[in-house]
């Protein structure tokens, strides 16, 4: 498996899948805009609002998994990654990955408490293709 291929497949896909786990243990699926920032294939950044729900089950459980996925006419690719969920507030982190338009989302700007950064830190993945799956560590050699 080239682990390179999966990495530009996921820069290509335009939404991201986010899973977290609820206060009765059960998986909560959401579907969000592609990450504004990955580090390899261990690290994805995502801008959400500080007051929604998903960050209050990361923050009462940070086991989360990240899904990416393009259907074409006959070929189905999915990437699952397995790991933690970091909710981060800090102004460096919110500075990082803040876009120009996201003005609309957050009114106060990027200073706005409403914004913060999503950390997923990926510890393991499997890959779908062609009818076949494979899975992978996300040690070291992806930082």
């Amino acid at each position: 498996m080239n682990l390179e291929i999966i990495e530009k497949f996921i820069d290509r896909q335009k939404v991201s899948f986010v899973c977290s786990v609820d206060d009765a243990g059960f998986p909560n699926v959401k579907a969000m805009l592609r990450p504004r920032k990955h580090v390899g294939l261990k690290e994805f950044y995502f801008s959400t609002n500080t007051s929604s729900m998903r960050v209050k089950q990361y923050m009462a459980n940070p086991n989360a998994s990240i899904y990416f996925y393009h259907k074409g006419l006959i070929k189905y690719v999915g990437v699952m990654l397995i790991g933690t969920m970091e909710v981060l507030t800090d102004q460096e982190s919110k500075n990082m990955i803040w876009k120009k338009g996201d003005t609309m989302f957050y009114k106060e700007g990027v200073t706005d408490p409403d914004y913060c950064v999503l950390k997923f830190t990926a510890v393991k993945g499997r890959y779908y293709c062609d009818l076949k799956t494979e899975s992978f560590d996300c040690g070291e050699r992806f930082k």
